[in-house]
């Protein structure tokens, strides 16, 4: 560990933030309260499987600047149901808005998220960079209980620029006056969070709780949020 951190950055989905417990919660309660079981043959973890694909896709495309928020919200459940055999004039019009209503206020995090975050508080800064849209991130940080644990929270919205462009990372060091060299970014993303930060000379640790194997050179790598505590 580097003596001089003195600002930790968060990812926020999947590193914090439970985005699969939260949105398989969310996706049951549509596929039922909107019939979905009634428009084809196909049960609620096939219509979440393929959900989970395509979003996975789309978001690809964002974070790569090919598509816009937009693209996402209006097309993710229009491709899913297609997929499973929906014709596009059966799909219900507002899923893809009551979605966004409620998964953003489901409050499940990472398992070790609270002691982690109750460890750091007392010793570094802690902010949050994300890739997520500003109401929404806004939302799930309230109704999960995160949002007092964090300095700032810079969203790609709100700078107009995603991770791992070095635009959003520089934003958010100058917003709370940072230098690199005391700063970690923490995430789970080999991409957006660790080259992002690595190319603009930040250290990052890599959240790997499925221990995937790759070669990628990282600062630090964990498995549990827990083994911060030893690094930190």
């Amino acid at each position: 560990m580097k003596e001089s951190y003195k600002h930790i950055f968060f990812d926020l989905d999947h590193t914090l933030w439970d985005f699969e417990v939260n949105s398989r919660a969310t996706l049951t309660e549509l596929y039922f309260e909107f019939g979905l079981c009634d428009l084809g043959d196909f049960l609620a973890d096939e219509f979440i499987s393929v959900f989970e694909e395509v979003n996975f896709e789309l978001w690809d495309l964002y974070n790569k600047n090919q598509i816009d928020k937009e693209t996402i919200r209006d097309v993710r459940f229009v491709k899913s149901l297609e997929k499973l055999g929906i014709a596009k004039e059966n799909i219900p019009t507002n899923l893809g808005v009551e979605y966004l209503l409620r998964c953003p206020t489901k409050p499940a995090v990472i398992k070790h998220t609270f002691e982690t975050l109750e460890y750091l508080k007392e010793r570094y800064k802690l902010h949050v960079i994300t890739n997520g849209f500003k109401e929404t991130q806004a939302t799930k940080l309230k109704h999960s209980g995160l949002e007092s644990y964090f300095t700032s929270v810079v969203t790609s919205e709100c700078t107009g620029y995603k991770k791992p462009q070095g635009e959003i990372f520089r934003f958010a060091l100058d917003r709370v006056e940072a230098t690199p060299e005391e700063s970690l970014m923490i995430g789970d993303n080999l991409e957006t969070d660790v080259k992002g930060a690595l190319n603009n000379n930040i250290d990052a640790v890599y959240f790997n709780p499925e221990k995937i194997m790759h070669n990628t050179e990282v600062s630090y790598e964990i498995s549990c949020l827990s083994e911060l505590k030893h690094i930190l």
